[in-house]
């Protein structure tokens, strides 16, 4: 498999948040606005990347028996690192993600694709299967988020877009809304990745 295949199936086939409905606390909680969702987002792509990097270096010298612990160890390294960074160059970010930066440690994505993947192949490999799954989650975040705010507080970015005659439809700013906007959108990308392997297989027998 290429390296470009390895990375594009996190964009949709395999996306984590549309398609495996992995990390969904995240896309709950944090998407309120687009500066908060997009910096969860990057923040998860480095913690997932660097982590696939990590464990298929060690992968030889790790013990089956012993695997998970360890790869729980490498992400809360990076994650702390990660943490540390926010929180001395970027610490209204940082207090606004709050509780959700730590949590990071546990998110099923990234012990997931270290099992799945990382722990089976080659630095590089691992390293575009790391930073597609990444990104895949950022562009969900990104996409909540800008539906959310706009949405929700009429504003992007922090700016306002509809003027002071808008009316906010504040059910977008709660959970409740962000879960029913995450089911309308995963339904979205499932029919339409129905519809290209529905046009990929008339396209073989044609």
């Amino acid at each position: 498999m290429s390296n470009w295949k390895i990375f594009s199936k996190g964009l949709l086939d395999e996306n984590p948040i549309f398609i495996l409905a992995l990390s969904l606390c995240p896309a709950l909680a944090v998407t309120t606005t687009v500066i908060n969702g997009v910096t969860m987002g990057l923040t998860v792509m480095f913690v997932i990347t660097s982590n696939n990097v990590v464990v298929s270096i060690v992968r030889h010298w790790v013990n089956p028996k012993v695997r998970v612990p360890v790869y729980i160890t490498s992400i809360a390294t990076i994650v702390t690192v990660a943490q540390l960074v926010l929180q001395a160059y970027f610490p209204v970010l940082y207090k606004a993600l709050g509780i959700y930066l730590a949590l990071v440690v546990v998110f099923a994505i990234i012990l997931a694709r270290a099992e799945v993947f990382a722990s089976k192949n080659g630095v590089i490999p691992s390293f575009f299967d790391g930073f597609g799954m990444g990104f895949g989650f950022l562009v969900a975040m990104l996409s909540i988020s800008v539906i959310r705010e706009l949405i929700g507080a009429g504003t992007l970015c922090g700016y306002p877009v509809f003027g002071d005659s808008y009316n906010p439809m504040l059910m977008m700013v709660l959970p409740p809304g962000a879960f029913m906007l995450i089911g309308y959108m995963v339904a979205g990308v499932k029919t339409w990745n129905d519809k290209r392997e529905e046009k990929r297989l008339k396209e073989g027998e044609a």
